[in-house]
């Protein structure tokens, strides 16, 4: 018989777990809320009355629509009052001691037919659902904060889950007006698991000096077109979270990418856990919309190379030869490289051995346009300092937002967004969830304009292998490898990886 979830417990009421509780009141369902003493109840109740208080003056609910959703949640110090719900879902804080030990008594309270589900964002269901006499009834369902606004929910299914379990859960977010995604146990589900590594990568390449805070983040902002940067994204999840789930990705993997950064974990160590605690990568400072405008160009003449013309995010053939045009119409006066003062080499590979063939390597600095706003300006170890302000006021001048980098594979935003959409690739490749729901997932969950395959699509499969490839050379990480799906595919001539799904 076929669940029908009509009255639902939500342990712990904390934001997230009130916000889980007004998701399912607003759709009708009656809640049973359970803390562990008055003075949390009391809070609890508090969060839920101002988040639908704030909806009320947004002009979002009625007055009469307020009081039903309030009216539909009893609120308890006790876990036997959940004794008749059909469902129960476990928000407490991310510890795998505090859920298992909660779900042995969940499972000695509730109903042989009830659901127990955990809204861990990382941790093992599996594990979790091994403490209950019921392994076969438990699941993850993994709400995204603010859970009243946020519509993704990962539905997650283990190896003892029972069979039609998780596509029911799924039907429930969809009456709760939500987009489900079902995917397998493994640590992170689909949203942290991708955006995780991603984030503690930007970390890495920060400590290396690959470039700067500021303007790693404006190159993900305004080059991948990414909602937020990686640092800033960091400080707004918590730096102490977000280490967190590095930590679970590690010690399923033992992949170094997922090794939490050095810095992050100083940072946590330091108690400086971003936004929450006001300070983390930024020091209680907004981002910069925009870093400085204070480079004047000062060259008179400038000649420009083309390296491995386009670049990560799918320029057209002859970059260079565009790019120069760009300066004369500009009134910029291009000069043969040996007697210019700035050379610019536009490129989406390392310059330095073009700069050891120049008379003067000093003037030479590698350009690689991303997009239609950045322009990445890596600097090589004979780039003079000069050289590199120079290159980032004409592209001011020229409409481009520049990005200093140091001149190695990817630069920036290749370095970033290519093992981030190759760990989209080894995730689908594993059956571990379709092409639409890892797209739907990252859309919906972390805001980005467009899922990895359809990123993929649109940079091209051959560009992706081809910057993954010069990746590994450079660094050695096996994670930088090409997924074998991806190799194929680029060798049988496939244009499009979603043909696969259709």
């Amino acid at each position: 018989m076929a669940n029908t979830f009509e009255t639902v417990g939500v342990v712990g009421l904390g934001t997230m777990g009130a916000g889980i509780a007004e998701v399912f009141a607003r759709a009708g369902i009656a809640v049973v809320g359970v803390e562990t003493d008055p003075g949390a109840l009391e809070r609890g109740r508090g969060h839920l009355e101002g988040s639908t208080g704030r909806a009320l003056s947004r002009g979002r609910l009625t007055e009469a629509e307020q009081a039903a959703i309030l009216g539909r949640v009893a609120f308890t110090t006790s876990l036997e009052d959940l004794a008749d719900c059909d469902l129960v879902v476990e928000a407490v804080p991310e510890v795998m001691d505090f859920k298992r030990a909660l779900f042995t008594d969940l499972d000695r309270v509730c109903k042989p037919s009830a659901v127990l589900a955990t809204n861990t964002s990382s941790l093992s269901v599996t594990a979790i659902a091994a403490t209950t006499t019921r392994p076969g009834r438990v699941v993850g369902m993994h709400f995204f904060n603010p859970a009243p606004v946020m519509r993704l929910v990962e539905v997650v299914r283990t190896v003892t889950t029972e069979d039609g379990l998780a596509d029911e859960v799924a039907g429930l977010a969809r009456r709760l007006g939500k987009t489900p995604v079902t995917v397998a146990d493994r640590a992170g589900f689909v949203v942290n698991r991708l955006l995780l590594p991603y984030l503690n990568h930007a970390a890495v390449l920060l400590e290396h000096g690959l470039s700067t805070r500021d303007d790693i983040d404006t190159a993900m902002r305004l080059g991948a077109g990414f909602p937020m940067g990686p640092f800033a994204l960091l400080d707004l999840i918590g730096l102490d979270t977000s280490h967190e789930i590095c930590e679970a990705l590690f010690q399923e993997s033992r992949e170094r990418r997922h090794a939490p950064a050095p810095v992050l974990r100083e940072l946590v160590t330091a108690g400086l856990l971003g936004r929450k605690s006001g300070r983390g990568f930024f020091h209680g400072e907004e981002p910069p919309a925009n870093p400085s405008s204070e480079e004047k160009p000062s060259a008179s003449t400038v000649a420009v190379l083309g390296g491995t013309a386009g670049n990560g995010t799918g320029a057209a053939e002859g970059a260079a030869e565009a790019f120069a045009a760009r300066l004369s119409a500009a009134g910029f006066k291009t000069a043969p490289v040996e007697d210019a003062d700035l050379v610019v080499a536009v490129s989406r590979t390392p310059v330095i051995e073009q700069a050891v063939r120049l008379p003067h390597p000093e003037r030479l600095v590698g350009l690689n346009l991303v997009g239609d706003q950045v322009a990445e300006v890596a600097s090589t170890v004979l780039t003079s300092p000069g050289a590199a302000q120079v290159a980032r006021g004409l592209l001011r001048i020229l409409g481009r937002t520049p990005v200093s980098c140091r001149d190695r594979a990817g630069f920036v935003v290749g370095a970033l967004l290519h093992p981030h959409l190759n760990d989209a690739v080894r995730m689908y490749e594993s059956g571990y969830a379709s092409m639409e729901d890892i797209d739907t997932a990252m859309r919906l969950g972390c805001g980005y304009p467009a899922g990895p395959f359809e990123m993929l699509d649109r940079l091209g499969l051959e560009a992706v292998r081809d910057g993954l490839r010069a990746l590994y050379a450079e660094y050695r990480d096996p994670s930088f490898t090409p997924a074998p799906l991806l190799d194929r595919l680029v060798t049988a001539g496939v244009r499009s990886i979603r043909d696969l799904s259709s």
